[in-house]
């Protein structure tokens, strides 16, 4: 199982030369974009359309971060689903669909994939093609680079996992919640998650010393840490120490808020401590945002300090 992205650097080429006529006609457009604050506003707005038409013109990217949880989803409904509801009673009652179980963690995979992962091979490559360098050279500011990334990131997390429940309930028959207040508790913790998965994406992508390693040094995170958080595996089943790992990254809480929307009440009882916690989850994707949008800060540079 695998979540490479092949044909990085056909992209990034690409991306390097829209990106540098892009950001010359903003600087013809506006002379000192870096100092005026709605300069800075208007241009980190048009770089979001910018990013979000690469992205979907990028297969490769597509495939591998957008679609990925619906085939992951499907698999999972199609090789278990012949094995009964999970959570049934002893009489075998009750319980819900192989689905329906593994659709929040599809939900937060999805999160995952579209910020850290996307985001994090994206800029390592831009880096390596020398995209970011030439936009160094521009009065392009870095926050409004990082608008156009974040704000990507939020419109295809949006798309995907609207797509992804209509999915769920047209196709495979999985049943949705109809309290409003589990939709409001979907929408803050899927705002939460998908930002804070964004800064954590630009952060990341200082680690890979080139383009063409990004996908060996970050694809490895993401997977592992989808492996110990709840979404391809059940997490109640897994030891105790694993579950203690994985409750640091904040994937985990993106996964048990999802469960939290989407599973019955009753499933509660399955989680560490036996409930939601949805101040908890809160309180810890907030402060992954926070260390997320400092590193990014810190680390962020035009070009490689070693270059």
């Amino acid at each position: 199982m695998s979540n490479g992205i092949p044909g990085t650097d056909s992209r990034t080429a690409a991306s390097a030369r829209a990106t540098a006529a892009a950001s010359t006609a903003a600087s013809a457009e506006s002379p000192r974009p870096r100092t005026g604050g709605l300069s800075v506003l208007r241009i980190g707005l048009s770089r979001v359309g910018y990013e979000t038409r690469m992205y979907f013109r990028t297969t490769d990217s597509v495939f591998f971060t957008f679609l990925f949880p619906f085939i992951m989803l499907a698999i999972f409904t199609a090789a278990f689903g012949a094995s009964g509801n999970i959570g049934t009673a002893p009489d075998g009652s009750g319980g819900i669909s192989v689905g329906a179980y593994y659709l929040p963690g599809m939900l937060a995979a999805g999160m995952l994939l579209s910020g850290v992962q996307n985001l994090a091979v994206d800029i390592a490559g831009e880096k390596g093609d020398g995209t970011l360098k030439r936009l160094g050279g521009t009065p392009l500011s870095p926050l409004s680079y990082f608008m156009g990334k974040i704000g990507q990131v939020l419109v295809t997390g949006i798309f995907q996992a609207a797509l992804l429940i209509l999915v769920a309930r047209v196709l495979l028959g999985i049943d949705l919640p109809t309290e409003p207040e589990k939709w409001l508790t979907f929408a803050w913790v899927f705002l939460l998650g998908v930002i804070t998965s964004a800064f954590l994406g630009i952060a990341l992508s200082a680690l890979p010393r080139s383009g063409k390693s990004a996908t060996a040094v970050i694809i490895p995170i993401v997977l592992i840490l989808q492996f110990i958080s709840g979404v391809y595996l059940q997490f109640y089943v897994l030891p105790e120490w694993m579950q203690n790992l994985a409750s640091v990254f904040p994937l985990k809480w993106m996964a048990q808020g999802m469960r939290g929307v989407f599973l019955p009440d009753s499933f509660a009882s399955l989680e560490q401590t036996g409930a939601w916690e949805f101040p908890l989850i809160a309180l810890n994707l907030a402060i992954w945002l926070v260390v997320g949008l400092v590193l990014s800060r810190v680390t962020f540079r035009w070009i490689r300090k070693d270059t």
